[in-house]
């Protein structure tokens, strides 16, 4: 199979990730619930991983991180906490379902929100956003990357632009975790929330919340944390105020090794291969009579993702073809990010996805492109 979904999640993943999560499933215990050895190794790990976490993302150190299930988890505690009724939050017709859900509910319960639209090459605009500022608002809460165009959006643009007017900047790294230079510092995020088994090549069930000391989110979720078990109250420090219960500990083994294994290969080499394997798999399928390409890759930045539809097919069509008959897995349909869709005249048909990785070559990708060329043909 030439696996091209790895905007969804990335399946196959480095043999030092896999071997360490099997480790850990043979060697590590319960982090926080014990002084013997295992419960101790397990701590040892999960600390670790917090710190890397931080450098990777050029976070405030360890104690920024906590640990989640997922991106939509950390999307979740960040907006359920931080938006209150009578706030206004702006955010954008690219969003996944995870920010705009969360939003939604947020917004029946009295807060108030701009989407702002994107146009036919599903790009907003900054000067749109400083114009949706109010008296009221109080967030930028959106992508840094499409998961539909593979867009990459001007994060450090808009950080400076939420330091100018005192906003929260929450970002939703779930597209370019892995897949595009990340510092929070530089770029004023406030709060990023990532997932782990997408670009960053690690376990699913992964993923983390990173927050700036000087931001306080009140805990989502309450119950066990190895601390202060008197205590009434949920603990309020972090990375314990944003985790309750047993973490994934085999999981943030994984985890861990792919932090490891991002750094030691490079991660500006990872992304000069992926985007290198787009741009052929765009230029051989943009002029192919009846595909159509979504996205705008004029920008000098993007994730390695091409999008596209073929005449004559829906999305789910062209997808089941290549799967059934080539063995290419894609993403066929709306992507859980249904204004983008609207926004670009596919919410009937949907898009057909091809997201790259590390793993990907060029010998796949050009087949690949083949096989688009051959379905366009048998509709002619």
């Amino acid at each position: 199979m030439i696996y091209l979904d790895n905007a969804a999640t990335t399946l196959y993943k480095p043999e030092p990730v896999r071997k360490a999560v099997y480790e850990a499933m043979a060697t590590m215990g319960n982090s926080g619930r014990g002084a013997w050895g295992p419960a101790l190794s397990a701590s040892r790990m999960v600390y670790s991983v917090r710190e890397k976490a931080a450098e990777f993302f050029g976070a405030w150190g360890g104690e920024s991180v906590a640990f989640t299930g997922n991106a939509t988890e950390a999307l979740n505690i960040a907006i359920n906490g931080l938006v209150k009724k009578g706030d206004h939050v702006v955010t954008t017709q690219a969003e996944h379902n995870s920010v705009l859900r969360p939003l939604y509910r947020k917004e029946k319960e009295g807060a108030e929100l701009t989407i702002l639209p994107v146009d036919q090459k599903g790009n907003f605009y900054l000067e749109e956003m400083e114009k949706a500022v109010r008296e009221n608002t109080t967030a930028v809460i959106c992508t840094h990357a499409s998961n539909v165009t593979g867009n990459l959006f001007p994060a450090e643009e808009i950080g400076k632009l939420c330091r100018r007017h005192g906003l929260l900047f929450v970002l939703d790294a779930s597209q370019s975790a892995g897949e595009a230079l990340i510092d929070m510092k530089k770029m004023h995020i406030d709060v990023l929330c990532f997932t782990g088994h997408k670009g960053l090549m690690g376990p699913q069930g992964t993923g983390g919340i990173c927050v700036d000391p000087q931001v306080k989110i009140p805990a989502f979720k309450v119950g066990g944390s190895g601390i202060l078990s008197f205590d009434r109250e949920h603990p309020g420090c972090m990375p314990e105020a944003l985790e309750a219960g047993t973490l994934n500990i085999h999981g943030l083994a994984g985890l861990g090794a792919a932090f490891d294994y991002l750094q030691d290969t490079g991660l500006e080499k990872i992304m000069e291969h992926e985007n290198r394997l787009a741009e052929i798999f765009y230029e051989e399928v943009r002029e192919i009579p009846g595909v159509e390409v979504y996205g705008d890759f004029s920008l000098p930045d993007r994730t390695a993702v091409v999008s596209l539809n073929v005449a004559g097919f829906t999305s789910k069509e062209a997808g089941d073809l290549l799967a059934q008959r080539y063995e290419i897995a894609t993403r066929a349909g709306v992507h859980c990010a249904p204004l983008i869709h609207r926004a670009l005249g596919t919410k009937e048909r949907g898009i057909l996805r091809f997201s790259f990785s590390w793993f990907n070559t060029e010998e796949e990708i050009r087949k690949a492109a083949l096989t688009v060329k051959e379905i366009a043909g048998e509709w002619e």
